[in-house]
């Protein structure tokens, strides 16, 4: 039985919890509720929960340090569990997605995403990523309140309809099959 360490990316506090930006969260929260993950457990300046997806100990963390910080947290728990990189996946918001589109990359560079840039200048860029499409506002001078901006209310079926997809098929992610994973995410977002 292998260890996962899998991090959803946000900011924490209650005014950000709709954001686009704290998808990674909403995901993570996801998973832990469908896979009836134990208790949150404040550890590596964050919250992580542990719980058992097909044959893999996942460990699920929500960095608290807020997104630009978020790199101090998965460092953290990354040396605590002795794991490599590739043990790593992060799931977080990706503006050149359309929203509710899920891609599995790995590796690669952050895009200007702040919590991936951090996690890169903590670990490398070799970990899996879990991109989460958001959407682009359309021009870049607009980006910043869009991400931290709140989901539309006519959002909230696809996102909570994204959301059980990827928790619904993590088995697939926990076994390494991206591809699968991916083909039957977006085949049950077109129920």
């Amino acid at each position: 039985m292998a260890t996962q360490l899998w991090v959803g990316l946000g900011n924490p506090g209650p005014q950000y919890a709709f954001n686009r930006h704290n998808v990674g969260f909403m995901v993570a929260d996801a998973l832990a509720d469908i896979h009836r993950f134990g208790p949150v457990q404040k550890k590596f300046q964050g919250w992580l929960q542990e719980g058992r997806i097909g044959t893999d100990k996942i460990l699920l963390l929500k960095p608290a340090t807020f997104m630009n910080e978020s790199g101090r947290s998965v460092g953290e728990a990354m040396r605590f569990y002795k794991l490599d990189v590739g043990a790593l996946t992060v799931f977080h918001d990706e503006l050149d997605l359309v929203p509710f589109k899920v891609k599995v990359k790995q590796g690669g560079g952050h895009a200007g995403h702040n919590g991936l840039r951090s996690i890169d200048q903590h670990l490398g860029a070799e970990f899996r990523r879990v991109r989460l499409g958001i959407g682009h506002p359309g021009h870049k001078d607009r980006v910043t309140g869009y991400v931290l901006g709140n989901y539309a209310k006519a959002e909230m079926d696809p996102l909570s309809g994204m959301l059980g997809a990827v928790a619904a098929e993590a088995d697939r992610l926990a076994a390494g099959d991206d591809t699968r994973f991916m083909n039957d995410v977006a085949m049950r977002q077109q129920d």
